[in-house]
């Protein structure tokens, strides 16, 4: 076996065995009582909201803009997801009270879409309210393709009185180009996935997953819609800018995204080259699986957690 496919196996064996620890709800349990450890503080902008609106004012004054993700995993009653609703409406409130740069995330299966998806609507509804009254924008995340139809069809039911919500659209999946054209006009956060998904609903291959991203990026600005590129894939980055410089889209029209605690100096150089760029920051007590989830996405990221842990 080559090298480089050696390095590709192990990445599949990592990216598999991180996601299913993502899963564990023991660990996730274990977690809480942990604390940020095994170096998730370089990554999740602590657990209380005054934490991340110290993290998020930070953040802008390095001239980055930023969202913000109440972390909740697991969420399998009414009254979690009416917790978690709670939390998404004093986040919008903290970030208008301080006047910090930064818009709210939100994941539908935390306000309640296992439970029941009349019930996280109206989830939904009370936090748009809140959104609406303090002129913010709400990113409904996407989860793994079992919940993108249910997600969909509440992003629509909102679009009905709000124009400051949109979502995202998973470059991987055979069907993100439709879902693109579907949602012209819209906001959306392109990015190529993050969930491991069956070959029957997606793209398997690298090479493949950031052809159909650069389509589905191409294709959102050509329709003249806002669209955020949410990568850190300096490749993609540079032929986004080489692609809108040639077809005369304004840089107003789009925006870059990455996670918080990644590919800094890449953040850096985009604001100094006058790019908007936004930090996606998560933060709360119910860490553990967006670490795991970051621990599986490349191999990297195992090392980089390591030496946060050791340099505690």
């Amino acid at each position: 076996m080559s090298e480089g496919a050696r390095m590709m196996a192990l990445e599949k064996i990592s990216r598999s065995f991180f996601l299913s620890l993502s899963k564990n709800k023991v660990l996730n349990i274990g977690a809480k009582k942990w604390g940020l450890g095994l170096g998730a503080s370089q990554v999740v902008a602590g657990t209380t909201i005054e934490s991340m609106i110290k993290t998020v004012s930070q953040l802008n004054n390095e001239g980055l803009l930023c969202t913000v993700d109440h972390l909740g995993e697991f969420v399998l009653s009414k009254e979690e997801a009416r917790y978690a609703t709670k939390k998404c409406i004093e986040t919008l409130e903290a970030i208008a009270t301080s006047g910090v740069n930064c818009q709210l995330s939100v994941k539908l299966t935390q306000l309640g879409l296992d439970i029941d998806d009349q019930f996280c609507l109206e989830n939904m509804k009370e936090i748009m309210k809140v959104a609406k009254k303090f002129h913010n924008f709400v990113q409904i995340d996407m989860e793994d393709y079992s919940r993108k139809k249910a997600t969909l069809e509440i992003l629509a039911a909102l679009r009905e009185s709000y124009d400051n919500v949109g979502t995202v659209i998973q470059a991987y999946l055979y069907d993100a180009e439709d879902d693109v054209e579907m949602l012209k006009g819209m906001p959306l956060r392109l990015v190529k996935g993050a969930y491991k998904e069956q070959e029957v609903v997606a793209f398997q291959d690298k090479a493949r997953i950031d052809n159909q991203y650069l389509r589905i990026i191409k294709k959102h600005l050509m329709n003249g819609s806002y669209t955020a590129i949410g990568s850190h894939d300096h490749v993609i980055i540079d032929k986004v800018i080489e692609f809108a410089n040639q077809n005369g889209i304004p840089r107003t029209q789009f925006e870059f995204q990455m996670l918080y605690g990644f590919r800094t100096d890449l953040q850096k150089d985009l604001v100094d080259k006058g790019y908007t760029m936004r930090v996606y920051v998560p933060f709360g007590e119910d860490w553990y699986g967006y670490f795991m989830r970051r621990l599986a996405e490349r191999p990297q990221n195992v090392t980089f957690a390591l030496k946060g842990l050791l340099s505690k």
